[in-house]
């Protein structure tokens, strides 16, 4: 069967050629970077009470070692949201009535991911780079999915004001759905375009974006995207407080399975999930 291109892997194709141009452009001046390790930790708690309960904890640790000509990152978190649902009943009559409550917590939001990199610089502006990871989002419908990924990219500019670099690459994905797609590969090839920029807005107050976008070589409908977009405040040299959205876009969503009658059947989940988060920031 021939497949059709969607207008998001057309997207993605631009993306990526407008990346390549760039890496072909001129270079930038000489940047002197630090040098060892630098660790920012994160931390969100949100819990509300009365008629309606719910707690929401979440985390985010991201670890640095920066060689003159490399660098390496590790970071790790997750998000888990219990709510508390209330049922009430009433017993005796309509002039002589008790009303009892009892109250039933389940989990409605959870996910975690680990993810890996290592760059390496091959002149003042161009770099190579791999990297690796793993993510669970059930309330998305994935049990468990590990990605590789490996390319090039160019960084514009590196700037105690103003940081962007953009990279394209080919990765490869392996995913376990909670519920299986007979009709979908669980692994294939794909084509990555990214991009990281930073920006000094006022003397402690910094404005950060970062795009992922993949697109599945093997069914090209299959176009995921993750974007995220924060602002931190310095209340110190070492603490910060961040607020940030999270979008995550996939065009080819999982499936979950729902009761009809004696039996069930499959339906797509939702392609967009939202994150919004309020977090105190470390920084070491």
């Amino acid at each position: 069967m021939k497949m059709k291109r969607n207008r998001f892997g057309n997207g993605l194709i631009l993306l990526s050629a407008t990346i390549l141009a760039l890496l072909l452009s001129g270079p930038m001046g000489a940047q002197e970077k630090e040098t060892g390790w630098k660790d920012v930790a994160e931390l969100t708690y949100v819990m509300t009470g009365g008629n309606a309960t719910s707690s929401t904890l979440g985390f985010k640790n991201t670890t640095d070692y920066l060689w003159s000509t490399a660098a390496f990152q590790l970071s790790l978190g997750g998000v888990r949201t219990q709510s508390g649902i209330v049922t009430r009943t009433a017993t005796g009559t309509p002039e002589d009535f008790s009303i009892s409550e009892t109250t039933d917590t389940r989990t409605t939001a959870e996910n975690y991911f680990v993810r890996s990199r290592l760059d390496r610089n091959l002149s003042e502006n161009l770099f190579v780079f791999g990297g690796a990871g793993w993510d669970r989002n059930t309330f998305a419908g994935v049990e468990n999915r590990y990605g590789f990924v490996a390319g090039a990219g160019r960084a514009w500019f590196a700037e105690d004001t103003r940081r962007l670099k953009a990279d394209v690459g080919l990765t490869y994905t392996i995913q376990n759905d909670v519920v299986a797609n007979p009709d979908v590969a669980d692994s294939f090839m794909g084509l990555r375009g990214s991009y990281d920029y930073f920006r000094k807005v006022t003397g402690n107050t910094g404005f950060a974006s970062v795009l992922v976008a993949d697109e599945n070589l093997k069914e090209t409908s299959d176009f995921r995207a993750d974007w995220t977009n924060s602002l931190t405040v310095s209340m110190s040299d070492r603490l910060a407080l961040k607020t940030g959205l999270q979008l995550l876009f996939d065009n080819t969503p999982a499936l979950v399975a729902v009761p009809l009658g004696d039996g069930e059947v499959l339906t797509p989940l939702g392609k967009v999930d939202s994150l919004f988060t309020v977090a105190i920031v470390a920084n070491f």
